[in-house]
Parts: C-alpha cells; sequence; structure tokens
C-alpha cells in the first residue's frame, strides 16, 4: 500500500582528516588560509555523568596564538540540540579552574557541565577560532559518547488513537493516526516513534517501512514536544491501485540506547 513518507535532508561536510596517536579529535576543518595550525584536541571517548562530578574538560592546542583573538566551542547534544546558550570560551590563561595549567602554552581549555537529564548517546563539540581581523573559522570536530548514569529504561506506547477501517475513494483517503510516547529517562531520550505495516493477504511488509510519526506539530500533529506522535497516511486514488483487506501495523518506539517500547498491534480494513 504506497504511503506518504518523509525523507531526511542531510548536511554533508568535507574534512580534511589526520591520523595519529596525539590527535585526539576527529577532523580538521578550514584551516588552508589560516597562520595558526591545531596541533592536538584532547581525547574523550566517552563521559558518565556522576553526582558532584559532571564537568568534562574541552582542550584543543595550536602552534602558535599570537593571531587568536579568542577560542571557543559550541556543544550538541544526541538530540541535535545546543547546550551552550552563548559560545562557550575557551582559555589560556593558566587557572586550573577551568583546566588550563600554563597560561600562554597555546593551550586553550574549559570544563563543561553535563547534566543528568541531558539524553544518552553521541555528542559533537565543534571548535573555533577567531583570528585578530575578526575573522572566525570552524577549526575540528569531535565526537564523544554521553552516559546520563540513569539505568536507561525502554520508552513505553500507549492511547494509540487510529480507525479499524478506511474507505478507498475517487479522491485521496486520509488516515489520522496518533498514540502517546514516554520515557523514564527523559522525553528528549525518544529517538523515534513508527509504524510498520503488513500488506494482505499474506503479511508481506511494505516497502516503504518503517512509516515515522511526528511531535514537532506537522505532519498531521497537534502541538509540538507534547509526547504524542502524529502522522497523516495517505491512500492515493485511482489510477493507482491499493490493494484491499486487513492490513496489519504495529507501532513501536525506539530510544537513544536503541531500547524498544512495548508494540501496539492494529488491524485495519482498507475496502
Amino acid at each position: 500500500m504506497p504511503m506518504k513518507k518523509s525523507i531526511p535532508g542531510f548536511l554533508i561536510y568535507i574534512f580534511i582528516t589526520f591520523w595519529g596517536c596525539e590527535k585526539g579529535f576527529d577532523s580538521l576543518v578550514d584551516q588552508n588560509l589560516a597562520l595558526y595550525q591545531v596541533t592536538g584536541v584532547r581525547t574523550i571517548d566517552s563521559v558518565r555523568y556522576i553526582p558532584n562530578d559532571s564537568l568534562v574538560l574541552i582542550t584543543i592546542t595550536f602552534n602558535q596564538s599570537t593571531d587568536l583573538r579568542s577560542v571557543f566551542t559550541d556543544i550538541y547534544a544526541s538530540d541535535g540540540s545546543k547546550l551552550n546558550q552563548n559560545s562557550f570560551n575557551l582559555l589560556d590563561n593558566g587557572k586550573a579552574a577551568n583546566g588550563d595549567f600554563v597560561a600562554g602554552d597555546n593551550t586553550y581549555s574549559n570544563k563543561f557541565p553535563l547534566s543528568q537529564f541531558y539524553p544518552n548517546g553521541t555528542y559533537i563539540i565543534k571548535y573555533y577560532a577567531e583570528d585578530k581581523n575578526n575573522s572566525v573559522k570552524q577549526v575540528a570536530i569531535q565526537n564523544f559518547k554521553y552516559d546520563n548514569g540513569q539505568a536507561n529504561i525502554a520508552p513505553i506506547l500507549s492511547n494509540l488513537a487510529a480507525p479499524d477501517s478506511a474507505k478507498l475513494d475517487t479522491i485521496k483517503t486520509l488516515i489520522f493516526l496518533s498514540v502517546d510516547a514516554e520515557d523514564q529517562n527523559g522525553q528528549n531520550d525518544i529517538e523515534s516513534v513508527f509504524f510498520n505495516s503488513f500488506i494482505p493477504p499474506i503479511g508481506n511488509p511494505s516497502s516503504n517501512n518503517p512509516f515515522i510519526m511526528y511531535d514537532d506539530g506537522t505532519n498531521g500533529d497537534q502541538a509540538s514536544g507534547d509526547g504524542i506522535y502524529s502522522l497523516i497516511v495517505e491512500l492515493p486514488p485511482p489510477p493507482v491501485v491499493v490493494v484491499k483487506g486487513t492490513y496489519r501495523w504495529e507501532f513501536q518506539a525506539r530510544d537513544r540506547g536503541k531500547k524498544l517500547s512495548n508494540k501496539i498491534i492494529h488491524s485495519i480494513v482498507i475496502y
């Protein structure tokens, strides 16, 4: 059964990657015209939240700093949200409070606090340098895994709203679906809510599986971020042929730790 399905776009970066034991970072970015060069970024493989010790040390080193006005980062959680409201500055001031121990050694550091309420998953740090001409360049990017210290509990689906039948017409037929999804690790720990369709008469899976549902105020969703995920399924009119019969739709949610929720199975008759 053909159904409307959105395909997310992707923003593609091309990086020049340097490999070596001493460089604990993923990529260098746009340094061809700069007099300064990145020589190292402190390795951050994974971070686990511990009460009273939630700071992650971020450090980058340059070959020289006479041309630098400032160095800063942006930190993004696994759900894509930016954690720092303003640019998070790295400092070469020799102060242990921000993780820097030798002033003027071209190494810039600072400690960023992580919350137990942040979602688990892969985080991104983007490093920027501003020179004396006020030109800002992204100079490195780094990923690390974050564990918020809470036991990862699978999400739960409930309150499915779906019709038991739908009639094909000379114009397209719209089917509204919604389901509640909650996660004890926080709503932003939910990675996706979806359903898979199985086609009569023998229950073959649809080639369009999975059908993603939304909690962002689009695709039939009434309110963004309320924990109710929705989708409008479109059944096309003739001459497109839609198989008639009883379909099985299986609804589930997946969290950022890849745990799956309970499964809600619903049958709908298309006639």
